[in-house]
């Protein structure tokens, strides 16, 4: 939500307004504690409660919002990606206030912090929101906008322009484009016109009253680049460049700074920082739990596939994980020996000339592994794998690396997070899709990530499962 980094009194604004609310929660929470009917009946003269409390949790959600990034434009743009960061920031100071509590307000009753989180964690949701609808309310009357000038009218300038424009309700707005091509000048793209070459640059900042100046321009138009950058240094503008190297990028590039060298990362992990801390975390915990649950389950299957057919209970198959690394995935075994050497025999394609390597008829597989297939236990021994961090319980389907020896270069793009046992692609389809609809599913993932996201699949996917639709 907090698109202008730069407006320190917009930062300060809500930083405040969080804290106030903090202290508020907790204050109402003190006076709910002695006011509901619950628990052990207590007075005012029970409860140790200070303005030194009250100065301590203001000063925990301080350190604990800044940790997080919690009045970061990049953390909060997104409405999901500012839900998330504010309700991590929450958890955690939550769990810094207990700590705190233990070491010195140790008689402070239970129910009294119970109340204040979840008083707290309702307070600041609401208030962030109500917030955001009222900048979405303001920005589509265009109050004090940041007028954009994109220099630029190719693809990249075009895309520029479409986000943009989409949002619009932070408080920007696209003024138009300037390109040196006589065939884009008089056209439209995302809303706004190209107003003419880049020439015409100084004067149009002028008229328009340009507050912020965008380059988009390939890397052969360097010269023009530098010669606009050092004239705008005359006037007050902002002034930021789109590199032409973002087609490279797996995803979101990154930017560091190394002793003042800018440098791009194409290849970063798309799932990073804190979201990667709290992914790695939920893994292990799902993952500990499903195996405590399921091995009697587990010790089943085994039996039976001995005694089913000849050969090993556990498969380890090469795949490819994260980054293009291979690992051995475990699956219990649902087709006979030497299965994969017969791959090529059974891989089949459509009227498209793409690949289908699965389908309801597959000669290899057993009677007990048509079974375990269907009901998708042939994938619980991939909890080992979660557990020693080659997958995750949601992610990209972890693929063979024939398949993916067949890849086009956009489909590597999968590989960006490591793979999971259960993904996007299994609550949308199943066995049902071809191979190359995966990673469309894949790619749809990896860009609208968050916790909750994987929650909603975990879930979906008990449905999924359950019904048996598409797994053969």
């Amino acid at each position: 939500m907090l698109r202008r980094e730069d407006d320190a009194n917009f930062v300060l604004f809500i930083y405040l307004s969080d804290v106030i609310l903090t202290v508020m929660m907790l204050y109402l929470a003190y006076q709910a504690r002695i006011l509901l009917p619950f628990g052990v009946s207590l007075t005012a003269q029970d409860i140790e409660f200070t303005p030194a409390l009250l100065v301590t949790v203001a000063a925990i959600w301080t350190l604990v919002s800044f940790l997080f990034g919690a009045y970061d434009a990049n953390h909060t743009l997104r409405a999901a990606d500012e839900l998330q960061t504010l309700l991590l920031t929450i958890g955690f100071s939550a769990f810094v206030f207990a700590g705190v509590l233990y070491m010195s307000y140790r008689d402070l009753p239970r129910l009294l912090f119970i109340y204040f989180v979840i008083a707290q964690g309702a307070a600041l949701v609401l208030c962030r929101w109500t917030l955001r609808l009222g900048l979405r309310w303001a920005g589509a009357r265009k109050l004090s906008p940041r007028r954009i000038l994109v220099m630029g009218a190719g693809r990249v300038g075009r895309t520029l322009g479409t986000r943009i424009q989409e949002e619009a309700w932070t408080g920007v707005e696209l003024v138009g484009y300037l390109d040196d091509n006589p065939e884009k000048q008089g056209q439209h793209h995302a809303g706004a016109p190209v107003l003419g070459p880049l020439s015409k640059a100084m004067q149009l900042i002028e008229q328009m009253d340009i507050d912020e100046v965008i380059f988009a321009l390939p890397l052969r138009a360097h010269e023009a680049l530098r010669r606009l950058v050092m004239a705008l240094a005359e006037h007050p503008v902002r002034v930021r460049i789109v590199p032409d190297v973002l087609d490279l990028a797996f995803f979101r590039a990154s930017i560091d700074d190394w002793d003042g060298i800018p440098l791009i990362g194409l290849r970063d992990p798309a799932i990073s920082g804190v979201n990667r801390l709290v992914k790695r975390i939920f893994d292990l915990v799902v993952a500990s739990l499903t195996l405590l649950l399921a091995w009697p389950l587990m010790l089943l299957v085994g039996i039976a596939i001995k005694l089913d057919s000849p050969g090993p209970i556990l498969l380890r198959q090469q795949r490819v994980g994260e980054n293009g690394h291979l690992f051995n995935v475990y699956k219990f075994r649902s087709m006979v020996q030497n299965a994969d050497k017969l791959l090529p025999e059974v891989m089949r394609t459509n009227g498209n000339g793409e690949v289908v390597h699965k389908h309801r008829d597959d000669p290899r597989i057993t009677r007990v592994g048509r079974f375990i297939r269907r009901a998708s236990l042939d994938e619980l021994p991939q909890i080992f794998n979660v557990l020693k961090g080659e997958m995750s319980m949601v992610g990209p389907r972890p693929e063979l690396p024939l398949i993916v020896a067949r890849y086009e270069t956009w489909q590597h793009k999968r590989f960006a997070v490591p793979p999971g046992i259960t993904g996007w692609w299994q609550i949308n389809g199943r066995s049902d899709k071809p191979m190359h609809l995966h990673t469309e599913d894949d790619l749809y993932y990896i860009s609208h990530y968050s916790p909750l996201l994987d929650l909603q699949i975990l879930w979906r996917t008990i449905g999924v499962v359950l019904r048996g639709k598409g797994a053969y």
